[in-house]
């Protein structure tokens, strides 16, 4: 049995809950990052992404974009999977430079910052895989 094209309401419901999903998961678990780099020594008023407020916001941020541009390859990608195979990793790799960039000034507590970015992708392709599938 074919499945239907998901209608604009069910991809607009569909971004909503990988949204919500990743910013959620994603927050409690950079929450333990953060307050685990913090305890070994992290400077949270040096490394502003180790503050809440700062990691949540990105990452909700992040994740609607991540999200919008999962819905335009899949409807425009002749193979959208072999597509999200690369780019993703592509578009990790970019997001770390700042905190590569960090850590030449600040040392290693932007490893936290880094494991974070990790964490978002990660959570991100599950709910987009699962609310925003690509077939």
């Amino acid at each position: 049995m074919a499945t239907a094209a998901p209608t604009s309401t069910s991809t607009g419901r569909g971004v909503a809950l990988a949204v919500v999903t990743t910013t959620v998961v994603a927050g409690v678990v950079n929450t333990v990052i953060s307050l685990v780099a913090q305890g070994l020594g992290a400077d949270a008023s040096a490394l502003a992404g180790l503050q809440p407020a700062l990691y949540i916001a990105f990452t909700l941020v992040g994740t609607a974009i991540g999200a919008l541009g999962w819905v335009v390859i899949r409807k425009r990608a002749a193979d959208p999977a072999a597509l999200l195979r690369w780019l993703v990793p592509v578009v990790v790799v970019i997001t770390l430079v700042p905190d590569l960039l960090v850590g030449l000034a600040l040392g290693w507590g932007a490893v936290a910052l880094a494991l974070m970015h990790i964490v978002v992708a990660a959570v991100a392709v599950t709910a987009y895989r699962r609310f925003l599938p690509l077939a």
